[in-house]
C-alpha cells in the first residue's frame, strides 16, 4: 500500500528531473576536467542524448536505475501501487532505450550507456568514470598510435609538393 496520496504521489513524481541530474552533472564535470568538450540533449539525434562528444561520434545517456529497468540494480524495485502502469512504461522507457541505441549506431555513433547506481556509489565512481574517459577516447588513440590519422593535417594536397 502506499503512504501517500495520489495527489502527494502524483506531486512527487513531476517533481523529477530529466536533465541536469546529479549524475549527469558529475559525469560532465569530469568530463569537462580532463578536457573534452561536449553538447547536451542534441534533439537532432535519436533519444537526446545526454551528452554529445561530436569529435569522438560518441553518444552518453545517464539513465536512472529505476525510470530505466537497470535489472538486479538496489535502487530499481518495482512500486507496489498502479504496478501495470508501471510495468508496462518501464518496458516502453527500455524498448524505447534499444530502438534509439540501435539508430544511433546504425548511423555511425558510438553509445554508451552509464547507470545512476554506478556513479552514486563514491567508493568506485573514480573507477568508472576514469573507465568512461578511456572508453570515449580510447578508439581515437589507437588509431593514433597506428599511424592511421583521419584527420588531414595540411590544408594543401600532396600533389602541389611532387
Amino acid at each position: 500500500m502506499d503512504s501517500m496520496t495520489p495527489e502527494q504521489r502524483s506531486r512527487c513524481m513531476a517533481a523529477v528531473k530529466g536533465k541536469d541530474t546529479k549524475p549527469e552533472m558529475i559525469v560532465r564535470k569530469y568530463l569537462f576536467s580532463k578536457g573534452l568538450r561536449y553538447r547536451l540533449h542534441n534533439k537532432k539525434l535519436m533519444g537526446s542524448p545526454d551528452i554529445v562528444l561530436k569529435k569522438y561520434r560518441t553518444v552518453i545517456f545517464i539513465d536512472g536505475c529505476f525510470w530505466h529497468g537497470h535489472e538486479g540494480c538496489k535502487y530499481f524495485k518495482m512500486p507496489k501501487s498502479n504496478v501495470f502502469f508501471w510495468e508496462q512504461k518501464i518496458r516502453r522507457n527500455k524498448a524505447r532505450d534499444i530502438a534509439n541505441e540501435y539508430v544511433l549506431k546504425a548511423e555511425g555513433w558510438k553509445v554508451i550507456r552509464v547507470w545512476e547506481c554506478d556513479i552514486k556509489k563514491v567508493t568506485n565512481r573514480e573507477k568508472v568514470l576514469e573507465n568512461l574517459y578511456k572508453h570515449v577516447i580510447g578508439d581515437l588513440t589507437n588509431l593514433y598510435a597506428r599511424g592511421n590519422s583521419p584527420i588531414l593535417i595540411a590544408a594543401e594536397s600532396e600533389e602541389e609538393y611532387i
